[in-house]
């Protein structure tokens, strides 16, 4: 990345303005040991969910509910967010945050368990958008489930497409950085998919269901 491209990334970052709610599931966050979102990315779900006009939402991998309130923030008041998470610390520290935000508790569906699980047992072409930020090893069937999920025109996104820049370099190996770029190709070749890389954090890709 060039100086200028550096420099403008870290001016994109900077531009949002998070509020008090956001900075308290950021230091919960930080407190369990967990990576959020960045500022640009919870403000870009914002303003994808938002585009999207999503009903139904789901989340695999709620954190701390940094990037729920974002989602939640973009969806209109009758929308539905299911999030998912393996660890109930999460989830509780994630609850707060929606509450925090003045979401009603209708508008959110907490499940505990791992997703691999959990996802088989939601409905077909019942989602408008599928979020994705968890663990990487774990991405390929993840947006197989998702795109299963999607009603057509549905809208996925997928967290840490780059992986730190180590994506665009074919030379790194390492296992995981090998499963994300296997997963950008998938994406980009599936019929099924009309799909885009943004830089935006650590990458985000966006694919919607034909």
């Amino acid at each position: 990345m060039s100086a200028d491209k550096s420099t403008s990334w870290s001016y994109t970052e900077g531009l949002p303005n998070e509020d008090d709610v956001l900075l308290r599931a950021r230091e919960r966050s930080h407190e369990l040991g967990i990576f959020p979102v960045s500022p640009g990315v919870g403000s870009a779900l914002t303003v994808l969910a938002a585009a999207s006009k999503a009903q139904t939402a789901v989340e695999i991998g709620t954190g701390a509910g940094v990037s729920g309130v974002c989602l939640l923030r973009g969806l209109n008041r009758q929308s539905v967010l299911t999030t998912i998470d393996v660890d109930v610390d999460h989830l509780k520290a994630a609850r707060e945050a929606f509450v925090e935000s003045g979401s009603p508790a209708n508008r959110t569906r907490t499940i505990s368990g791992r997703a691999a699980d959990v996802l088989p047992r939601l409905t077909d072409s019942a989602y408008d958008l599928v979020f994705i930020d968890a663990d990487k090893p774990s991405y390929p069937g993840y947006i197989e489930q998702a795109i299963r999920l999607l009603k057509p025109g549905g809208l996925l996104i997928v967290n840490d497409a780059l992986d730190k820049d180590r994506v665009s370099d074919p030379a790194i190996r390492d296992a995981g950085t090998v499963v994300l770029r296997q997963v950008g190709k998938t994406v980009r070749e599936d019929e099924r998919l009309m799909s885009a890389l943004l830089p935006t954090g650590d990458g985000l890709l966006l694919a919607v269901k034909r």
